[in-house]
């Protein structure tokens, strides 16, 4: 009888039945066919679409309606980040395709947005710029637009993240309406002002950033980490393009991070948001640079590995942190309880606020601080263990740590202690969870949730000339990449 009822499963609900079920497995073990929305059982259907929807309108109502700067957190006051700008601009797409606003809307608030960023005054001053050198700084402020505090750095990454945001409009909005090429011709406009080379103080790799005064920060990209996208645009720039080579030196130090942590052999980068932010624009499925073929997997395949290795790390629990398991899971950046030195029953334990979590050979970083993005944004790689990890984590704690936007950015049920916080707060019989979001955590939720229902940020930017340019220049090639650009 319970061989006949298992029998008659579909292959990718038995997936899900066994990851239930079971403890340590690897990607290879759970593969089978492709877990797809419709093979979900309801609830957990239920789960990603409540998810997807108030995680949209957390960049919805949290973007400044005139200038489309978004907050770096919210509720609450707050500088605006301007990778949050790119995800933002990329989740009004998604609420189009999924009916949550209009296409006009969303074509007033990317309008908006590209205004805003197309004529910010570039200049070198410390107070009244915006960017310099087609680059923006980090944290804007949400009244004035200009740099936010004086130690915010010109970011070549985030002003990177913006740019898939703005690229991904440029090629959206495709109609032959006069509002639409205006957004074209924007977004056109943003990213061929970007000086790549500029940014090359120690060429050919690419620094991370600049402030005024003519201080390059010391430390450039160089792989593996979320910097991938950063040398693809920098490669497909019609007008400021860095050489070729640039791709070579970033991936030079990809030996040092290549081999087996926690059951899976991959590329490490120990937080998960590394492995997300450049494949949440990035279809990396089926093509391959030199060296994933060298090592017969592409960076979709890698992300999954590391995501698997997170939850089987999660499963060890070396740290004999609380909740830790199988469905309970996930270490990236994200807020934290602060930074506290406290004697528990466990000895002395570190705590941490906002800081890279995360666990490889690289390093790992553990307070037993849980972030849900790192889970709900590697629901492309792997949503056989990531989607009944946010389905659990909703069931035991959701009361705490869902609301009207969705997951709060993290919780740690293992730091109960009775102190002054600086961020979030104690749940009784919880322990601390945050108060609000992250828009650089929101973003890889929503774009990923919609790429793994129906890889539509990933289809619109197969079709944007500068990212296949950069691609191919870097060395892809295999799978969409050779087939030419699709149509809409």
């Amino acid at each position: 009888m319970v061989k006949r009822f298992f029998r008659k499963l579909p292959a990718s609900v038995f997936v899900v039945l066994l990851v239930l079920g079971a403890g340590w497995i690897s990607p290879a073990a759970a593969r089978g066919p492709e877990l797809g929305y419709a093979a979900l059982p309801r609830q957990q259907q239920v789960v990603v679409d409540d998810l997807e929807r108030r995680t949209f309108e957390w960049f919805w109502h949290s973007a400044d309606p005139r200038t489309g700067l978004v907050p770096d957190s919210y509720p609450g006051h707050s500088f605006s980040s301007i990778a949050a700008v790119g995800f933002g601009l990329t989740a009004y797409g998604i609420g189009v395709k999924r009916g949550y606003i209009t296409r006009a809307q969303a074509i007033k608030r990317t309008l908006a947005t590209l205004r805003f960023f197309h004529d910010a005054p570039q200049n070198d001053s410390e107070d009244d710029a915006s960017g310099y050198h087609g680059f923006y700084y980090h944290f804007l402020d949400m009244h004035t637009g200009h740099r936010a505090m004086r130690y915010v750095e010109l970011s070549s990454v985030d002003t990177t993240l913006l740019l898939g945001g703005v690229l991904f409009a440029e090629s959206y909005y495709d109609r032959n309406t006069p509002r639409e090429r205006q957004i074209r011709r924007l977004a056109d406009a943003i990213y061929r002002a970007v000086d790549w080379p500029w940014m090359q103080p120690r060429a050919p790799l690419i620094s991370m950033g600049w402030t005024p005064g003519g201080h390059f920060i010391p430390a450039n990209w160089k792989g593996y980490n979320e910097g991938m996208l950063v040398y693809i645009l920098a490669l497909g720039s019609p007008t400021h393009p860095v050489s070729a080579d640039a791709w070579k030196a970033w991936c030079a130090t990809y030996p040092k991070t290549w081999g087996t942590f926690h059951g899976q052999t991959f590329l490490n980068f120990a937080p998960l948001f590394g492995h997300q932010y450049s494949e949440s624009w990035v279809d990396f499925r089926g093509i391959r640079d030199a060296w994933s073929r060298q090592h017969d997997l592409d960076y979709f395949e890698n992300s999954r590995r590391a995501t698997f290795s997170q939850r089987n790390y999660a499963i060890a629990n070396p740290g004999h942190w609380t909740g830790y398991g199988a469905n309970v899971w996930g270490l990236t950046a994200s807020n934290g309880p602060g930074r506290f030195r406290l004697r528990t029953a466990d000895g002395m334990r570190e705590f941490h606020g906002y800081t890279a979590r995360g666990a490889g050979l690289d390093y790992v970083s553990d307070d037993g601080t849980i972030a849900p993005t790192a889970a709900a944004g590697s629901i492309a790689f792997a949503p056989e263990i990531a989607i009944p990890a946010l389905t659990e984590m909703k069931r035991r704690y959701g009361a705490a740590i869902y609301d009207q936007y969705g997951f709060a950015d993290a919780f740690n049920p293992s730091f109960h202690a009775d102190v002054t916080l600086r961020t979030g707060k104690l749940v009784p019989g919880l322990g601390w969870v945050d108060t609000v979001q992250l828009g650089i955590d929101q973003g890889p939720i929503v774009l990923m949730i919609e790429n793994w229902r129906s890889n539509f940020v990933w289809k619109v930017m197969r079709r944007n000339p500068y990212v296949r340019r950069g691609l191919q220049r870097a060395g892809f090639s295999g799978g969409w990449l050779d087939k030419g650009a699709p149509q809409r």
